[in-house]
Formats: C-alpha cells, structure tokens, sequence
C-alpha cells in the first residue's frame, strides 16, 4: 500500500516520540532512538521512507542549525584562543587518521585513490553528536569540550578538500593542486565577506527588527540570516555548516544572542531528529550476515584506535592524561562528513557497494555508541587515572593540603567582586573561608594579600571535595554563568545532602531549575535590588520599620513571587533572557456574558490551575486581597499572574467556563464548552 507524504510524517513522528520517549525512561541519550527509527523505516528494512534528496536537504539543514548556535557559543576572541588545538590538534588528528586509515585500507587490496577517500571518511567525527551531547552535560565549555570543538572546526574544513580531490582523483589528476587552491582562496573569501557583514549589518538589522516589536518578524530574520550564510558558503565550494557557524558567532556579540538560539532551537531539534533518522537509514541489513566481521573490526579500530590516536596527540601537546583521555573518548567516532565523503565517492565510481557498506556500518554503529561513551568520559577517565599528577586531580590535592585543618568553613565559587566582598563580610565575622576561581592574576594578588583563594575549577567534583565539602559549613556560588552554576550544585548535592547553599544569578530565569537542582537559596540580582529600592522607598516615606522588614522577608520566603511577574510592552514580546514559559502578570476583563459573573471567586478555584491572584479592580477601586467568597460582577477585572499557558486556560474558565473546576457547577452550556 503506498503511503502520502503526510502518512510518512505521522509515522516518523509516532515512532520518534516512542522511541525517544523510551530511551529517556531508561536515561538513554535520544539520538539512538532516532538512529533505530531510521534503522526500521529505512529501504533497507521496512522501507517505509524513502531515501530522497529532500529529506537529506532537511536533515542537512538540521546540522546547520546546531552549527549555527554553536556560532552563537563563541567570539572571535574566542575562536582565536581555540587556535592552537584548531590547527595543531586538528591537522595532526585529520593527517594521521586519514594516512593510517589509507594506509589500512590500500593493503587490504582497494585501490590508493579509493583508499584515501577511505582513510579521510574513517578520520571524521560527527560535530552534530559532539556538540549535542557536550551541551547537554554541560561540558561545551570545559578543556576536554572546547579541544574536541576546535579538532571538530579543522575536521569540518578538512572536509573541503577532500570533496575536492574525490572528482579529480575519479578523473584526472593533473589539476589537484588547482583546484585545492582555488577552495583554499574561496574559503578564505567566504570567511573575510561573512565576518565583514555580520559585523556591519547583522547588528544593524536586528536593532530595526527588534524595533518592530514583532516576535514572527524576528525568528523569520534569524531563519534567513542562518540559511544564507549557508548558502553563501555553499556556492562557494564549501559546506553549509561553515556559513552557520560564521553568522552565529557574529550574532553571538550582539545582545539578542539568547533570543536568537531560544528562536532557532526547535527547527534545530526536530531537524537534527530528522538528520540522525537518515544516517540510520544508510544502514543495509541484508549484508550484515556476511560483512560484520569487518563492521566489527572498523568499529573497534573508530573507537579506540582513534580514541587513543586522539589522546595520545592531545598528551603531546602538552595537557595532562586525564584530559587527553576525555578527549579522544569524545570524539572515537565517525561522523557525518564521512558519508558524504563515501557518497561522493559513490556517485564518481572510486569505490563499490561492496567496499563502502562496511565503512558506512561501522560509522552508524560508532555513532549510535558515541552519545554512551561521551556520557561517560568522565568514569572512563577516573577509571583509568585515578592517581593522575597533573591537572585537576594535581589541583585537588593541593587544596586539599592546604585545607585539611579547617572546620566548619565556607566555600566560596568565584572570587570576582561579588566573592570578595562575601569573603570581607566572612573574615570581619571571625568565619573562616575557601576560595576557587580560574584567574590567574586575580588568584596571585589575592594570595599575596592573605586572602585564601586558590586556583581550581569548582565545576569538578575532585575540587569541591578537596575544599572540605565535608567540613563546610556552606556554600556560595557567585558565577554568573547558571551552565557552572548547574554543575556544582549537582556535584556538591552528591556530596552533601545537607550542606546550605546560596546561589546568586542575574535574574530569575533558572531560578526555578536551580532550587530544584538543591540550592537553598537562589539571589536574582535584578529582584532583589527590586526589593532593596523598594525598602528604601518605603523607609522614606516612614513606613514603620516592623512592617518593611516583615514585607521584606515575606517576599523573601516567598521566592520573589510578587516580583517574578509584570506586564510586558505587548505578549509577544520577549526579552533575550527570558524564556517563553517566563510568568507574567494579565488582566482579564469581564464582561457582562462572562462565565465568571455573579460567581463567588473561591468557587471557579483558578488557583488549581497554577495561577495566582493578584488583584480585583472594580470600580476603579483595587483590592489587593480579594477574599474567596467575594462576588464577581460584570465589569470587573482580575489581575492574574502566571506563565502563558496557566494565563490563557485560567481566561478561558473566567470568560467560558472551560476547562471546569472539580467542584464547580455545571452551567456552562455545551456551545460553550465545545472549545
């Protein structure tokens, strides 16, 4: 029976959400259960989808999105720090894997053209599930994540040439070196035109976006923005990805940076869903039987050869064993420019089904271990180096040392202006304090004045246990950073159950997710100067002090519930830092036909639905505690606060009804309800 294109996007997107859904229950990551969704609905095995250009055009714009909010991740200045492991690490990672791989491969009897196409496909890793799995454990920005990324960039600019050579290599070969300079010039082209007018234009044409206030007229420019320069990079001989990852990290200076990646994350997710389900589908069950000897033996050699070759260059120069080893634990896989090497090289006739299926096999089955192996790099490298001398275990011990008599002691996260003021409230009490941070000048001038500030990442578990996680007596997290801020507190967590900590954020976006996390606390910085201005206020207009410092601490208690919520310039707006389901305030008029009129407010309970109430205006008379008994009227108007969807459905039961109360009486009549 031949299935209708809409036929074949419910079955996709039944058998993600099954698949996806089942993999989180048992903690999995979900890009296997796309990879399985592709195995079963592939040609090869149901042959429910077919394997067309369109949907590998999707897919590939999917990897186009994750490069451009990786974009988004880093600066220039940035991009120029990762230049050592960019050029060095990748060049030697890319040259040797891909000679190694050819070598292999020429003496198992292809051809030396075939064979080197080989070796570069082998010497891939997939950028898409590096960069996924790293942003998802909060590992993007530390050493292992940031050396993987920049070996990640020169693999992705390798990629060019040898798409390159693949049609001159079928062909003639006298104009190899032409044609490798000409990609050389157009890249170098591409870069210089799209940083040029990322940095003159893009900015300018955000401001006016942002001016009209529309929320459909700015994630349609991030679409565009994103997809051209892309496109631009394309036509120039290079890949997509490249023109991504350029115009995010132009955007990535501008201050609509987190507006932007909260825009583009769900095209991003659903179509790298959709990317991971045609990399499954490569996969030709029927010659499993007769080649997994040979799947099985380029499997191991992807996964730890490669992950050993990596390791052992990232420990050449110069960083210790623990993270060479992570390292090369998160990029031992193949990738997805490796099947576009292999498909090219298809289509020109290098290479046979034959030969190319125990390639491919291998990648898949590579990838599909990746997500497990990145999960657990931290275990494999523990495991292995427990008695490391360098790095962060080198660090802990000497914390450790330093500390080993102190009771009862505060850890403080970040010794910025904000720790070293809570280390002169500390010391003018008599409390004895520990100091992390990563700044190596702050940490010696600090040091030389007495203050007991030691240079350690505290985003490790080692280190927070070196301080004397044990001992303390709390802890303060004063990075800005809420990623950083995430790792600690479920680190300290592990180790302290009991241990109070305060955290201090700029806003109140994470506040919820890091109270759930295990702090006791949680400062917004924007909130409480809120709180702080609205005591001196009322100090000034001789309030009585009781009554300040009872308010105070009732909104204190209260999570900064009455100042998480206000009134936006219009609904659609959002500002950068805010994420959709943000709360906010709304009033809701009744009019005469309303549900709600001549209801006492208690019986309509708005409060099972998440919202609060936070005044009744009538008359033009506002209460500000309206009682449960009190009696709607037609004209009067609720001031509500809540997120988005908790405001809408708490609307539609004030003016319809719907969704009905448990215990409200069923009045409303069924046109009403139909909704």
């Amino acid at each position: 029976m031949p299935h209708s294109n809409l036929t074949d996007i419910l079955t996709l997107l039944a058998l993600s959400v099954v698949m996806v859904a089942a993999l989180r229950k048992l903690n999995l990551p979900p890009i296997l259960g796309y990879l399985c969704v592709g195995v079963l609905v592939g040609p090869n095995a149901l042959g429910w989808l077919e394997d067309s250009a369109t949907t590998h055009l999707l897919g590939e714009i999917g990897v186009v999105f994750l490069l451009f909010t990786l974009g988004l991740e880093f600066s220039i200045p940035q991009l120029l720090a990762l230049r050592k492991p960019l050029l060095g690490l990748g060049g030697a990672q890319v040259l040797g894997a891909a000679l190694s791989g050819g070598l292999i491969a020429w003496a198992s009897g292809i051809s030396a053209p075939a064979a080197l196409v080989m070796g570069g496909a082998l010497a891939m890793s997939s950028t898409a599930i590096v960069v996924k799995q790293l942003t998802e454990q909060l590992e993007l920005q530390s050493l292992q994540g940031r050396l993987a990324l920049g070996i990640l960039l020169f693999q992705d600019l390798a990629a060019v040439p040898f798409l390159v050579m693949i049609p001159i290599l079928a062909g003639e070969s006298h104009t190899l070196g032409l044609a490798l300079s000409m990609a050389f010039g157009k890249g170098v082209v591409a870069c210089v035109s799209l940083l040029a007018l990322g940095r003159w234009l893009l900015r300018p044409l955000f401001h006016q976006i942002a001016a009209s206030r529309s929320a459909e007229l700015f994630t349609l420019t991030v679409l565009l923005v994103s997809l051209a320069a892309a496109w631009v990079t394309y036509l120039l001989g290079l890949s997509l990805a490249l023109g991504a990852f350029l115009a995010g990290m132009m955007l990535s200076e501008t201050e609509y940076r987190h507006q932007i990646e909260s825009d583009i994350r769900p095209f991003r997710d659903v179509l790298l869903g959709l990317f991971f389900i045609i990399v499954g589908m490569q996969l030709a069950w029927p010659m499993l039987p007769t080649i997994w000897p040979w799947v099985l033996l380029l499997t191991l050699g992807l996964v730890l050869g490669k992950g050993l070759f990596i390791a052992l260059l990232t420990r050449l120069a110069g960083y210790d064993r623990a993270t060479a080893l992570r390292t090369g634990a998160v990029l031992a896989q193949g990738g997805e420019f490796g099947f576009a090497l292999l498909a090219l090289a298809l289509q020109q006739g290098l290479v046979n089904d034959a030969q190319s299926q125990p390639i491919l096999a291998s990648i898949i089955v590579s990838m599909a271990l990746a997500p497990l192996i990145i999960r657990h790099n931290s275990l494999l490298s523990k495991a292995l180096f427990a008695t490391q001398p360098g790095g962060a275990a080198r660090q802990a011990r000497e914390i450790a040392s330093a500390t080993r008599t102190f009771q009862g002691h505060v850890i403080i996260c970040g010794f910025g202006r904000i720790g070293q003021n809570m280390a002169r409230f500390l010391r003018d009490e008599g409390f004895t304090y520990v100091a992390l941070d990563l700044e190596p000048g702050r940490i010696k001038a600090a040091w030389e004045a007495g203050e007991w500030v030691f240079y350690g990442d505290a985003t490790h578990r080692d280190i927070l246990q070196a301080a004397g996680m044990t001992q303390a007596r709390a802890l303060i997290i004063t990075f800005a950073d809420p990623r950083s801020a995430l790792r600690i507190l479920r680190h300290a967590r592990s180790l302290r159950k009991d241990l109070p900590i305060l955290v201090r954020t700029r806003d109140d976006t994470n506040l919820d997710q890091l109270l759930e996390e295990g702090a006791t606390e949680v400062v917004p910085e924007t909130l409480e100067s809120s709180l702080m201005l609205a005591v001196q206020l009322l100090l000034l207009l001789e309030v009585p002090i009781g009554r300040v410092v009872r308010r105070m601490r009732q909104v204190r208690g209260d999570r900064y519930q009455m100042l998480r919520m206000f009134f936006r310039r219009s609904e659609a707006e959002r500002r950068p830092e805010m994420g959709r389901d943000h709360e906010r305030l709304r009033s809701v008029f009744l009019p005469s036909e309303a549900f709600a009129v001549d209801k006492p407010l208690g019986e309509l309970r708005l409060t099972e639905l998440g919202v609060s109430i936070t005044a009744v205006r009538r008359a033009g008379i506002r209460g500000d505690e309206p009682l449960a008994d009190l009696r709607l009227a037609a004209g009067d108007i609720l001031v509500l606060g809540g997120t988005p969807e908790q405001l809408a459905r708490a609307e539609e039961r004030l003016l319809k009804g719907w969704p009905r109360s448990r215990d409200t009486p069923d009045r409303v009549s069924p046109t009403q309800s139909s909704k």
